[in-house]
């Protein structure tokens, strides 16, 4: 299934929490429940002025923004640009 994002919107791939600290130890699923705020722009929609992120650019969202969506068994979000408040460089 191939999505494509409409006007100033934009498809991320969510970043899953990990399970394991640095340390070794294990973390229960109760507490990684809470959705992730990082994800990696899969595609972009066509309203060029608005948008400043680029497919593979990893990002910050606000914590309520966007609708998730599961695409081959994989979490995903459509946000508008105004929710992403970062880019991540590594």
């Amino acid at each position: 299934m191939k999505i494509t994002p409409l006007a100033d919107r934009v498809l991320l791939k969510m970043e899953v929490a990990e399970k394991k600290t640095a340390s070794g130890l294990f973390i229960p699923d109760s507490a990684t429940q809470e959705k992730t705020q990082i994800g990696h722009v899969i595609a972009v929609g066509d309203d060029k002025e608005k948008i400043k992120v680029n497919p593979g650019d990893k990002v910050i969202y606000d914590k309520y923004a966007g609708n998730q969506i599961k695409i081959a068994g994989i979490e995903h979000m459509i946000v508008d640009m105004k929710d992403i408040v970062a880019i991540v460089q590594e």
